[in-house]
């Protein structure tokens, strides 16, 4: 028996049946999906406890190991030397994706504090959805003992050709949008 996460069975049994008729698409590969959810976290070089902390945090919160992305250049301005780790991303697809983007949903937003909902206006106009998260203490994988207040940045990359087709796919999934 193969499992299936939630959100996937609901794409594959309810919202490509919505898009085909509200989109009027003719064949069913037109329909958009969700391709992969990217996490990116900027870090403080000036601390390697914090480095590792959070590469750690990172990997629970996705479930998934994830890596350095180092500087391409040196940087005066910053103190920054090409090769120096500045930032941390994970990039999750199918299954993990699915998870992820449900646990988002249903644990880790309800958990910020004076929730409104997200921002509809951060589409980029190629149809992917950037949403900023101040505090990784929503996820409850993160120990709360730890007094890092560490934001990320949350992609969601979709094959839709306009950001009113994107929307209305994360609509579906369930992304509380504001009103």
């Amino acid at each position: 028996m193969n499992y299936s996460p939630r959100l996937k069975r609901k794409y594959n049994e309810k919202i490509k049946f919505n898009f085909k008729n509200k989109f009027r698409y003719e064949c069913i590969m037109q329909i958009p999906k969700l391709t992969k959810i990217v996490i990116n976290q900027g870090i403080n070089l000036s601390d390697k406890n914090t480095l590792n902390n959070a590469l750690e945090n990172i990997s629970l919160i996705s479930g998934q190991k994830s890596i350095f992305c180092k500087s391409k250049r040196d940087e005066s301005g910053f103190k920054l030397r090409k090769g120096t780790p500045i930032s941390i991303k994970v990039t999750l697809r199918r299954n993990r994706m699915y998870e992820f983007l449900d646990r988002l949903i249903t644990i880790a937003l309800p958990r910020v504090r004076d929730f409104q909902g997200v921002n509809k206006n951060s589409f980029d106009g190629k149809g992917n959805y950037n949403l900023g998260i101040r505090e990784q203490i929503i996820f409850p994988e993160i120990k709360k003992d730890l007094k890092q207040n560490i934001g990320m940045n949350i992609t969601f990359v979709t094959n839709a050709k306009k950001d009113k087709e994107a929307k209305y796919l994360l609509d579906l999934f369930g992304l509380p949008f504001k009103k």
